[in-house]
């Protein structure tokens, strides 16, 4: 079995290397996280067997999840989330849901999968946190177009984590929903309680501001603080860490409604730089090449079922936005393209299923594999949409 230090440098290595080789495409087309997943893939214990997660990497790999999460969070409007927008965006994931678990319904009569309420939740999902980077590439997240991804993105999120909670816990569905209330009123707490404690102007604010550029890093710690202190929280009620992610990352924008541009500097290079490649690179680690080469059938069905599911009802969504102009069939379809492009969720939703025995690893990793394959494509073809020159700004 690979060492630690030999895993590390491999993993390292594909980090420092995947991004010089996504600049070698025009206009970024392959993005960098299918670069590391294929390359984790690669070096993982079902190919070239030179790399393998441990406790310290996989604790790695759980804060690089979380700060994907934390920043996903963090960049969105809850304002804009809390419109008309956010609330197509809900009513369209619900309609998602329901008709994945149509679809998986329909496909488990048959015997053709197991663990159907895992497949339906994996499928509605949107990857918003690997979206970001291809946004800010592409100029897109102060657009219209942008705005209505990110609506749809913090949902698709933020819907199949409670869905998960609910759906696979072994605790029932009442007493889980009870647990998810909890956990929302501490958030909320930890939310309020340090604009009390550090108000602007009070010498606790004028304290934490005073190290926050010296080698205390106090805004960084406390982040650090928020992201871990909810994870451990999510982990006391039995959630997965990506709530109490998402939970700090939206925590974060309420103490700083205006932004603070440094601190997200600093974040963004601990992020992007450090924790989040590992991440990904350990997902990729964790496919079964053979499983997935052994059944391009069932891959090709999943990779279909996941843009019906969610790009389409995402598509007809856009229909009924009533903006001025009103989106084209390309700024739709665009939207839609971001929208069915999934893996974070995936990832975490059939890693919960084969750890409760009701996911084999091999269907899990053809569903990762599937999701890999909406983060190539699907971001692919909607920058091939897009026409720069037109997208209109939102003031």
């Amino acid at each position: 079995m690979p060492s630690i230090a030999s895993s590390l440098f491999w993993i390292a290595l594909i980090a420092a290397l995947a991004p010089i080789v996504a600049g070698l495409f025009p206009r970024r087309l392959v993005p960098e996280v299918v670069l590391l997943l294929v390359a984790g893939a690669a070096i993982g214990p079902f190919a070239l067997n030179i790399a393998a997660e441990s406790d310290a990497i996989g604790t790695l790999r759980e804060l690089g999840l979380g700060m994907l999460f934390l920043l996903a969070g963090y960049e969105i409007d809850r304002s804009e989330l809390s419109g008309k927008g956010g609330r197509r965006a809900l009513y369209t994931w619900l309609l998602c849901l329901a008709l994945a678990f149509g679809v998986v319904a329909l496909l488990g009569i048959r015997n053709v999968i197991s663990a159907e309420a895992a497949v339906a939740i994996a499928m509605t999902s949107t990857a918003l946190g690997t979206l970001l980077p291809i946004l800010k590439d592409n100029k897109l997240l102060d657009t219209r177009l942008g705005k209505t991804v990110l609506n749809h993105g913090a949902v698709g999120e933020l819907g199949p984590v409670v869905a998960m909670a609910v759906l696979l816990s072994a605790r029932g569905a009442f007493l889980s929903l009870v647990v998810l209330a909890t956990f929302a009123l501490i958030a909320v707490l930890v939310a309020v309680l340090p604009t009390k404690l550090v108000s602007h102007g009070s010498w606790t604010h004028r304290l934490v501001r005073s190290g926050a550029d010296t080698t205390a890093q106090t805004t960084v710690r406390l982040t650090v603080l928020l992201l871990v202190g909810l994870g451990v929280l999510s982990a006391v009620f039995s959630l997965d860490v990506i709530l109490g992610a998402f939970a700090a990352g939206f925590i974060l924008r309420r103490l700083m409604p205006e932004g603070d541009e440094r601190l997200e500097i600093k974040l963004e290079g601990i992020a992007f730089g450090f924790l989040i490649p590992i991440f990904f690179i350990t997902s990729g680690m964790a496919i079964d090449v053979s499983a997935v080469a052994a059944n391009p059938v069932v891959l090709l069905a999943f990779l279909l079922l996941i843009i019906v599911v969610r790009g389409v009802p995402v598509f007809i969504a856009t229909k009924f936005e009533k903006i001025e102009p009103p989106f084209s069939t390309r700024e739709s379809a665009q939207v839609a393209l971001y929208g069915a492009t999934g893996l974070p969720m995936i990832v975490a939703v059939t890693g919960a299923a084969v750890s409760a025995g009701q996911m084999s690893s091999d269907n899990a990793s053809i569903l990762v594999a599937a999701g890999a394959i909406t983060v190539l494509l699907l971001p692919m073809c909607a920058t091939l949409l897009n026409r720069p020159e037109k997208t209109t700004k939102v003031s």
